[in-house]
């Protein structure tokens, strides 16, 4: 990338995330790609909100950076998919992997990725999707290279560029959505078991008094989660990889994405655990 240059950006893929990172760069006159093939007509159009190019793979190799965001459990097969054609191409992008994966998972990445030629940024993205004006979502980025992502600030996003090795934004995503979707996990587990066992009513009344602001954080995260599920089952898991089979606590969070399992399904289905979260959070909020 020249010195002075407006940055193109490609974005793999325009779901929620990719989608809306994309919107906030294309908002400040960047241009970004994306590959659409074989993509949903729902994906399609949120790449068409989003001001994003639809180009084919090898066309991707054009872009000054590559930025992966997928659900965590695609994350690797997306860098062996695109291996091919950044080997080929004479035009290297750094390739920028912002997934909820684990630092095994991203040393395995970048593994990949330095066959092509291309530099490596490991990223880590904390925050909702983008919404117009918002600054609650940062990216958070390590490796010898996260500097040169920084670029990005003046285009609209939050760079954090973060001292330490490749895997330091990783190791900090990781952490922070064990505590996050961990505790949501939780906490739902320990309202259906209330349920279960008769003294919901009870809980509900306990946490009013005693813990309002953790019964607020719950109510407000726990809604949010149904849909989602099913992508956190993977990021779970990967947290439980980095915590470490060594650790006793890795087996909370592989408990955890079992769990999104079950919701996932739930939610799909006939919504029986679903409707007596429901349930909770609505006699919760009389309290």
């Amino acid at each position: 990338m020249k010195p002075g240059t407006t940055p193109t950006v490609a974005i793999l893929a325009p779901g929620n995330m990719g989608a809306a990172v994309a919107k906030r760069l294309t908002e400040n006159k960047v241009t970004v790609l994306t590959a659409l093939t074989g993509r949903s007509e729902s994906s399609i159009k949120r790449a068409q909100d989003s001001g994003m190019q639809g180009v084919e793979d090898r066309e991707l190799a054009k872009a000054d950076f590559l930025l992966s965001i997928v659900p965590p459990g695609e994350a690797l097969s997306l860098a062996q998919r695109l291996a091919g054609v950044l080997s080929e191409s004479n035009s290297k992008p750094i390739y920028v992997e912002c997934n909820a994966v684990s630092p095994q998972t991203m040393t395995e990445i970048a593994a990949v990725v330095k066959t092509t030629g291309c530099d490596f940024i490991g990223a880590g993205i904390i925050g909702p999707p983008l919404k117009p004006g918002s600054t609650n979502t940062k990216i958070y980025a390590s490796g010898p290279h996260a500097k040169e992502l920084a670029v990005l600030n003046d285009y609209g996003l939050i760079i954090r560029v973060l001292e330490g090795p490749l895997t330091a934004a990783s190791a900090l995503k990781m952490s922070y959505a064990g505590i996050t979707k961990g505790f949501t996990a939780l906490g739902a587990s320990m309202m259906l078991a209330a349920t279960r066992g008769g003294s919901a009513a009870a809980l509900q009344a306990e946490l009013a008094e005693s813990q309002p602001a953790l019964l607020g954080y719950l109510n407000r995260q726990i809604p949010t989660m149904y849909s989602k599920a099913y992508r956190w089952v993977a990021e779970m898991h990967e947290i439980s990889d980095f915590i470490d089979e060594d650790h006793a606590e890795h087996a909370m969070l592989d408990a955890a994405g079992d769990f999104y399992v079950r919701l996932a399904s739930d939610f799909e289905g006939g919504k029986q655990e679903i409707g007596d979260l429901e349930k909770f959070l609505a006699g919760a909020k009389k309290e």
